[in-house]
């Protein structure tokens, strides 16, 4: 019997939005990410076994507008002039088809894109690891845990999606989302 919530596709999208509104920046961030138009429900960090993961095009191709859509989502945002702002989700899947994966959230100040990233990528890779008994040391640099990531036959790839921003020097609310948005069939 197939369960009708159970997500079959994923994609993972990225989006920034300014406006002198809080709640209106966040709505430019949406729009920018292609998810302004659904209905959207947050979840937490499991990628379903089988699922798909597919381009943010073919995704969008599927939904209509006001469509529910389960997303998990890495959101920031500030209005402090010149402050730097990064969301990212990591994504770790394993190698089993039948096994589910991990998603994370990270967001944070002051960080640039790439080490956002890393970091989104790392939480997820280490949360998938620690379920399948893959032995990694926190201390050791990200480039040493994926060397073992690598080794271990369990784990094929980790990716993630980020955006970061610089609020400008007026002060206008600036919103950076990341998010995997969840398709069912």
């Amino acid at each position: 019997m197939t369960n009708p919530l159970l997500p079959t596709k994923m994609f993972l999208t990225h989006g920034v939005g300014v406006h002198g509104e809080r709640l209106q920046s966040f709505e430019m961030a949406l729009r920018d990410a292609g998810l302004g138009r659904f209905n959207l429900v947050q979840v937490s960090s499991i990628l379903p076994p089988g699922c798909s993961i597919i381009s943010r095009a073919e995704g969008e191709k599927l939904l209509q507008p006001g469509q529910i859509l389960f997303v998990v989502m890495a959101r920031k945002e500030s209005n402090e002039p010149h402050r730097m702002l990064a969301s990212s989700v990591g994504l770790a899947v394993p190698r089993d088809n039948n096994m589910h994966g991990y998603l994370s959230e990270h967001h944070s100040f002051g960080q640039r894109a790439k080490d956002a990233g890393d970091y989104a990528e790392d939480l997820a890779a280490a949360m998938l690891a620690s379920t399948l008994g893959v032995e990694f040391d926190e201390q050791q640099s990200w480039d040493d845990k994926r060397k073992i990531w690598r080794i271990s036959d369990k784990i094929v790839t980790t990716r993630n999606v980020t955006q970061s921003a610089v609020v400008k020097p007026d002060g206008r609310w600036t919103t950076a989302i990341a998010a995997a948005a969840f398709l069912i069939d």
